[in-house]
């Protein structure tokens, strides 16, 4: 084990999006023994900050679903995956004819800038993108769709997001990845994004070996992660398909699943 990288709602954190001491204790030790610890997330830097010093986040993140990676502590950028506008308006306009009352945001510049569709921020809550509504504003669609993206939102003010979701596949269209966090909305990326595509790239910019990774999430956006990691850990309650494509279940994020896992593999070192 050379690198630990971790989701982080739902399976770092616990269920008051907090870095328990036990988790603390098990990160320390295993950067104290020369491993990386990567949050590899949804969030961006701003949802990052808010935990940093909890967990002592302080080197590399992968965030947007691995559409770019952040060195915290000097604001380096190793890579960016950028959806570019003409996808944007192509997704929006279609998927839009089929369920009407959609609302979009974009995510640019590396995570710092937030683009949100006017009536965006009245159906947002702090949590969703660990930023205050009252801040976001709102422009028309076609500023939102103007510019490329890191990460391009979708939510509907009652539809659930899986359904938002199957009929986004259903369009048949291509040029980029959608997929879900557990997050009130439909998270898009550019083609071929996903978790498992940004570690492989973070990994080999530090030279470490798949074989030598062992990934821990809960939600269909760490499928990929866990099937690329040499040893992939889904955590307590996470639906079928994470659990399929992991090689291990833990507990759940509030029984400290990723600590019990760092502990005991740390022991077998």
């Amino acid at each position: 084990m050379r690198l630990i990288a971790t989701d982080l709602d739902g399976t770092l954190l616990d269920s008051s999006s907090s870095v328990t001491p036990r988790t603390r204790r098990a990160l320390d030790a295993a950067r104290k023994s020369g491993i990386h610890v990567v949050p590899v997330t949804a969030r961006q830097p701003i949802g990052l900050r808010a935990i940093a010093a909890e967990a002592d986040f302080r080197d590399w993140a992968l965030c947007s679903n691995g559409a770019y990676a952040t060195h915290l502590a000097d604001g380096r950028l190793l890579f960016a995956e950028e959806l570019a506008a003409e996808t944007l308006r192509a997704l929006a306009t279609a998927l839009s004819a089929r369920i009407p009352d959609l609302l979009f945001a974009s995510v640019r510049d590396a995570g710092e800038t937030f683009v949100a569709q006017q009536g965006y921020a009245a159906i947002a809550d702090h949590s969703d993108h660990k930023r205050d509504p009252e801040s976001m504003g709102g422009v028309p669609l076609d500023e939102v769709l103007g510019a490329p993206s890191v990460k391009f939102v979708v939510r509907h003010p009652d539809l659930a997001p899986p359904a938002v979701f199957e009929a986004l596949r259903a369009l048949g269209l291509t040029g980029f990845e959608a997929t879900l966090s557990g997050a009130p909305f439909v998270e898009v990326m550019a083609e071929g994004v996903t978790k498992a595509t940004g570690l492989a790239r973070l990994c080999a910019h530090l030279d470490i070996d798949r074989a030598d990774v062992v990934a821990f999430g809960d939600a269909l956006n760490d499928v990929e992660m866990l099937r690329w990691a040499g040893r992939g850990v889904a955590m307590g309650g996470a639906g079928e398909a994470v659990r399929s494509a992991a090689d291990e279940q833990t507990v759940s994020n509030d029984d400290d699943g990723v600590a019990r896992v760092i502990e005991r593999m740390l022991a077998e070192r």
